[in-house]
């Protein structure tokens, strides 16, 4: 066993150690100066460290944090994926760090631009009218879809009361869907994954809004009979509200406006070029078709003859959803991304994507279950059922794969798949990356029948061994005492 162990900056201090000493006044003291000043006091326990200390410490910590810098990072329905540094650089231009959201429209042309540019490229990519970019990230940006949908709705006269959300959809559209007054209503799926129809005809009626779909489904495959499940709602005056999240296996390929979607959410720190997880703030652009567009957040970038303005004259808009007009460098960001890839590349990149997790898949199918049998795009869901044979569930697993420097894949999710190991390696990882997560997976899958223990003790060479996760969420403590 190798537990690695960094001591706390408190376990690291010694009374009397300083990190930085100030030179003696070469000028009299005054001490009126500071008179008006609140002056803190010493901190009981106040670490008490040097400078080279300090450093090392935090930087002993800095690498132990496994990031996509380091390796693969497999979670799935995240796309934790490597995004070019050259868009940090552009993002990080001063005129576009420094222009202030209050700025005159005459003198920030070319951020405009940015913007009304990126709009035009994702409505040519997903098919859609017009978008807005106010949402923070896909969470708020599905609240928005469903906002507008609310607001087209009571504009025709009767809101509707239901949405429908099949039970493959991401886990934050039923909340979505709540917060804009709505019940929800699950829908099933069929034995191949994707929305059971005849379920889909028995729920949809005049009281349904619309139904809430993600494409592809968090097990990673195409609903293929989207434009018919688009037809059955329209049929019924509902809409179709499409959870883009998983665009990176489309774009360049397909386009949700063909499909009959009516509202798409995408995210930008997904799919675009800006990283995902503790990389700074997301954006959750939300597209429409003409039928919603009155009712988008305001203002709106208009064009005339070569210069941009804010126009605020929308009489239907559901009003800002956020200060401004959304995150502008993740924007930037991702606009920078598609200039590059260009549309050859935009496809390329979804074409990796799904041939990457295709490969996974293909590699390990013999050893780990797949419940779903059907064809998948840029993610499989594997579950632990061979394992369980063993008593080994997907949290062994998962601790086990920390010993061999691979990220684990997303756990226990979608809940229709008991044991879940949701695995999306992107279109970044190489050949030689995925092969050392599949072996990985293979050598855990054989340690399973010979070695059993090994699992359960797992993770062996860690800052931490197996924490009771359940008490840390209902019992956290976060704070030190000595």
């Amino acid at each position: 066993m190798n537990l690695i162990r960094e001591r706390l900056i408190f376990e690291v201090s010694d009374e009397g150690k300083k990190g930085f000493i100030f030179p003696e006044l070469d000028v009299p003291e005054n001490k009126n100066l500071t008179d008006s000043i609140p002056v803190r006091e010493d901190i009981k326990d106040f670490p008490q460290v040097s400078e080279v200390e300090v450093v090392r410490h935090f930087t002993r910590l800095s690498q132990a944090n496994y990031c996509i810098d380091k390796g693969i990072y497999p979670l799935g329905s995240c796309t934790m994926k490597y995004n070019p540094k050259i868009n940090e650089k552009v993002a990080q231009f001063k005129n576009f760090v420094s222009a202030h959201p209050h700025l005159d429209p005459k003198i920030c042309q070319g951020s405009l631009e940015i913007l009304n540019e990126l709009e035009d490229r994702l409505t040519e990519i997903t098919g859609m009218k017009a978008f807005t970019f106010q949402p923070s990230a896909g969470a708020q940006g599905e609240l928005v879809g469903m906002m507008l949908i609310r607001a087209c709705l009571e504009d025709r006269g009767d809101p509707r009361k239901f949405v429908l959300i099949p039970d493959s959809a991401h886990g934050t559209n039923p909340s979505s869907a709540h917060i804009c007054g709505y019940k929800v209503k699950e829908i099933k799926s069929n034995e191949s994954g994707t929305v059971d129809l005849e379920d889909l005809r028995k729920n949809m009626n005049q009281d349904v809004a619309a139904v809430m779909i993600t494409n592809p489904n968090t097990l990673g495959i195409f609903e293929c009979q989207i434009k018919e499940t688009a037809e059955i709602v329209h049929s019924q005056g509902g809409l179709v509200y499409m959870d883009g999240a998983n665009m990176n296996a489309l774009m360049g390929i397909c386009r949700p406006g063909d499909m009959g979607v009516d509202v798409i959410h995408l995210n930008l720190h997904k799919t675009f070029s800006t990283p995902h997880g503790g990389g700074g703030p997301g954006a959750g652009p939300v597209g429409v078709q003409q039928v919603l567009q009155p009712f988008l957040p305001v203002p709106r970038i208009k064009q005339k003859g070569g210069h941009f303005s804010l126009d605020e004259n929308y009489p239907k808009s559901i009003g800002r959803v956020q200060g401004f007009y959304g995150h502008f460098l993740v924007a930037v960001k991702a606009l920078a991304y598609i200039l590059s890839l260009g549309p050859d590349g935009i496809k390329e990149a979804s074409e990796t994507a799904v041939l990457n997790s295709n490969y996974i898949r293909k590699s390990l199918e013999k050893e780990y279950h797949l419940k779903y049998k059907a064809p998948t795009l840029h993610e499989c869901v594997f579950s632990d059922k061979y394992q369980k044979k063993h008593n080994i569930s997907n949290i062994d697993i998962a601790k086990r794969l920390i010993d061999l420097k691979v990220h684990p894949p997303t756990m226990s999710f979608p809940l229709i798949v008991h044991g879940a190991l949701m695995t999306e390696p992107t279109e970044t990882e190489s050949k030689a990356d995925l092969d050392l997560f599949i072996d990985a997976m293979k050598q855990i899958d054989k340690e399973s029948k010979e070695n059993p223990d090994v699992l359960k003790s797992a993770p062996h060479e860690s800052y931490v061994r197996r924490l009771d996760e359940t008490k840390a969420a209902r019992e956290p403590k976060l704070r030190w005492k000595s």
